[in-house]
């Protein structure tokens, strides 16, 4: 903790209180939260960025998308656009956000929608002639208007909401007693080799209540980099000279896989938009180079001048064990909410 954040720690304490006294008003039903007559699944965080909200997403549409009709509602952080949107032919990054965007181009048997106000989101979804069956809301966690019918929450192994203290002293946005509400906790980001004594002292580190569900799973990288024509194995892509570009909270892992003494490594800020003068400094840097980036930073370069030397590096989450478990705790629900 540096110490600006130390001297920061009485705002913290002020800013603990409030979230603590809000979802005190919420937990009591003196605010108002919207339940939904469908599954409504919420995946978040107690912490700022960085915990894999995206990939986890994405397993949940790939588990739920061949037997129902699922929609994925997102804010749409830092898109150029307002109010709520339904993905379609004409949107874009900045039209409804990186993540969904990215979303909408793998999934295109999904609705993909934004809205900063999810009940007003969830609300227009279903009032569409093609209703969805399942809702995954997306960054949703501390989303209290909204009563979400199942609560996924992420923490990442090397920065655990255990470990960690309220905003600004350290990166919590409520309280570590928040973990409550979810169903099911993950820890994301683990290394695949995660020890079972490490993971039983995560455990007892976290402290869940009997009703909740631990998991830990690992991101998982594609065999292969990805660009506009072609695609090219990752074995070959590590030992060329290149240079890797990250806008992401957490690049470092990203960076560690591919990089070899020979790259240059760019690092932006999450959910960065790329000026002209960043493509023709990126441009310049690159000497020619192949560029590799994240999957969510190239639905934002994809029509850039960049685009001729521009790869990605897709990831999942897979569990380390016990996804089965976990996939049919998913399934029970959404099948005792439809009453199927």
């Amino acid at each position: 903790m540096n110490v600006l954040r130390k001297i920061l720690f009485p705002f913290a304490i002020l800013y603990g209180c409030i979230t603590t006294i809000r979802n005190f008003l919420f937990d009591k039903g003196i605010l108002k939260s919207y339940s939904f007559d469908i599954p409504v699944i919420a995946v978040g965080n107690l912490s700022v960025g960085g915990t894999g909200k995206t990939p986890q997403i994405e397993y949940l549409i790939r588990l739920l998308s061949d037997k129902y009709k699922v929609a994925t509602l997102s804010r749409g952080y830092k898109r150029k656009s307002e109010g709520f949107i339904l993905a379609d032919s004409t949107s874009n990054a900045e039209i409804i956000g990186d993540e969904p965007f990215q979303f909408y181009r793998k999934f295109p048997n999904i609705q993909v929608s934004v809205d900063a106000n999810r009940t007003n989101g969830i609300t227009t979804l279903l009032s569409q002639n093609e209703k969805p069956q399942i809702i995954l809301l997306d960054d949703a966690y501390q989303h209290r208007k909204v009563k979400a019918g199942f609560y996924i929450l992420l923490t990442s192994y090397g920065d655990l909401y255990a470990d960690d203290f309220i905003l600004p002293t350290g990166n919590l946005r409520e309280s570590r007693s928040g973990a409550d509400r979810a169903n099911v906790v993950i820890v994301t980001k683990c290394p695949n080799n995660l020890s079972n004594e490490d993971q039983n002292r995560i455990e007892r580190k976290l402290k869940l209540n009997t009703n909740q569900q631990l998991y830990f799973t690992f991101i998982d990288y594609d065999d292969d980099v990805y660009g506009k024509n072609e695609k090219i194995g990752v074995s070959e892509i590590k030992s060329e000279s290149k240079l890797l570009l990250a806008g992401i909270a957490k690049p470092v892992s990203f960076f560690d896989y591919l990089k070899n003494e020979n790259d240059e490594c760019l690092t932006f800020a999450d959910h960065y938009h790329f000026s002209e003068e960043d493509l023709e400094s990126i441009q310049n840097k690159s000497l020619g180079r192949k560029i590799i980036t994240t999957e969510k930073d190239y639905v934002r370069l994809k029509d850039s001048k960049l685009i001729s030397q521009l790869y990605y590096l897709p990831i999942k989450s897979n569990f380390i064990n016990q996804g089965q478990n976990f996939d049919s705790t998913i399934l029970q629900y959404v099948n005792k909410d439809l009453m199927i």
